[in-house]
């Protein structure tokens, strides 16, 4: 065994050596193509953690093992911010971007994974057009930096260092100004161009903007869209391109001689206004790209239709429409505003019809006023020919709060359940296959413990981090005694195998 080996060893063991048996059994039991997701864009981070949606495509899909759902142990740590981005790099180390409650600005926190103390933090510029202008869609590149687009139009690369004292400090590397303030999108193509979408025109007789910088010539190159169409979610990228989600249209763009090339656009129905529990007019879903193959072939986001919202999903590469399902029940949950699941041939959607967004982050009037929040998630699948999309399950007791995750690792969909009876949260698991509740661990009942639709983070070492209203959640399993025994016999059969070699180097 070589050294390099030898810590990957000790780190999955140190980690959980019930995590080893299980990749074991959900390596024997799922079908390869069903877990696969597109490839590593080479220009972020490891996949999984290194953006809000989990990779490139945006899939909310990762083969890191979460807490499972035997025995949790949950650290609830009051920031008064909220936290919608949450990172981690190559090293372990938690970098977010959270809005203080305080003076309503984003900041940059660098985090300790394990107490989620506050190591370093950095004042970010305050948006004055978009909650989510200013940091909150950013990433990780591949140097473990975080990647955003200020308020004031800057495109800023950040890292953290430890300096002497073991004091940390975040500091910006780079920071070029693109000319758009109001950016919302940003994600990366796989030759290194930061694309990015404004979420308004530049006038009031302008659609969005969609562009790119190119850091190989330091130009930025953008285009706007028709008048009227706005971007309120995050962008997405694959091998084929970078798809776009407009209040009207799904775009597909890639870079051309001169910018930014439209390759397809397929209008879609964005109802007459935005619905309760929704935070802007038209679809309130993230483009999430999937397929069984490449991990890419397909597209899918949800319409806005009225009453009954529809599930659809689209050819990558043309924009042909394979199909469209109804989205659970019209009038009681058929509304999100949430990016779906999405890897092999399945697509997993919750409801957030009715949810109760703080006022203040919706945008214009909702048809009807209001509505009660019950939840509900359905898992759709494109048949295996591709010639059209079924539903597998349908659960209408299932009140996600959260934006789901899937651990392929674990088979097991991760979120938070809210108790609409109570008002009270909890850690919950699902079983993709079925839509069944697998476990359920209470952890708050108080106004700051709402999760506010936002997506947790799931690290190699088996730790779920969630955002809430007033801080975050760090979520890990309690080991069984027999887990703890395994663990401790296979460090000490690593200790042996260290002393022969120390042994084995002296004498050589």
């Amino acid at each position: 065994m070589n050294p390099e080996n030898c810590k990957r060893l000790i780190y999955s063991v140190k980690t959980s050596a019930q995590w080893c048996l299980g990749a074991i059994a959900i390596a024997l039991s799922i079908n390869a193509s069903a877990q696969t997701l597109p490839p590593a864009n080479p220009y972020m981070g490891p996949p999984g953690t290194s953006t809000m949606h989990a990779n490139a495509a945006s899939s909310d899909a990762t083969m890191n093992p979460g807490p499972g759902s035997g025995a949790v142990s949950i650290l609830n740590q009051n920031f008064d911010a909220v936290f919608p981005t949450i990172l981690m790099g190559t090293d372990g180390m938690i970098v977010s971007v959270a809005t203080k409650w305080s003076d309503q600005t984003p900041y940059v926190y660098l985090l300790n994974p394990t107490t989620l103390e506050s190591l370093a933090t950095m004042k970010l510029v305050k948006s004055a057009t978009s909650d989510l202008a200013g940091g909150i869609y950013s990433y990780l590149d591949n140097e473990n930096r975080l990647v955003l687009v200020n308020a004031d139009g800057n495109l800023q690369r950040i890292s953290y260092t430890q300096q002497s004292g073991s004091t940390w400090q975040l500091s910006v590397d780079s920071s070029v100004q693109i000319g758009y303030p109001d950016v919302v999108g940003l994600a990366p193509d796989y030759q290194g161009r930061v694309w990015f979408t404004t979420a308004q025109g530049t006038s009031p007789s302008s659609g969005a903007v969609v562009g790119y910088y190119n850091p190989a010539t330091g130009q930025t190159s953008a285009i706007t869209l028709p008048a009227g169409e706005q971007i309120a979610n995050s962008i997405s990228s694959s091998p084929t391109g970078v798809a776009v989600a407009s209040t009207s249209a799904l775009y597909l763009f890639q870079p051309g001689s001169s910018g930014p090339e439209e390759v397809w656009r397929e209008p879609y129905d964005n109802g007459p206004a935005r619905k309760p529990g929704q935070l802007s007019w038209g679809t309130g879903a993230t483009p999430v790209f999937f397929g069984p193959e490449t991990g890419y072939e397909y597209l899918t986001i949800t319409d806005n239709a009225s009453p009954q919202e529809n599930i659809l999903v689209y050819n990558a590469t043309s924009g042909s429409l394979i199909g469209s399902v109804p989205f659970l029940t019209a009038g009681v949950n058929s509304g999100n505003e949430d990016a779906a699941i999405a890897v092999g041939n399945s697509i997993y959607y919750p409801s957030t019809y009715g949810y109760p967004y703080p006022a203040s982050a919706e945008t214009g009037p909702s048809i009807p006023e209001s509505a009660p929040f019950v939840g509900g998630m359905q898992r759709v699948d494109v048949l295996a020919d591709g010639s059209g999309l079924i539903t597998v399950w349908q659960s209408e007791t299932i009140a996600s709060a959260a934006e789901p995750r899937l651990s392929l690792f674990d088979n097991l969909i991760y979120t938070v359940g809210l108790d609409t009876a109570t008002g009270t949260y909890s850690l919950i698991t699902v079983d993709p296959s079925t839509g069944a509740l697998v476990s359920s661990t209470l952890y708050g009942s108080a106004t700051g413990d709402n999760p506010l639709q936002m997506v947790s983070m799931i690290s190699p070492s088996g730790v779920l981090y969630q955002g809430t209203e007033r801080g975050l959640l760090r979520v890990e399993a309690i080991p069984e005694p027999s887990t703890l025994a395994l663990g401790g016999i296979a460090l000490a059969a690593i200790a042996a195998w260290s002393a022969q070699e120390r042994s084995r180097t002296k004498r050589g």
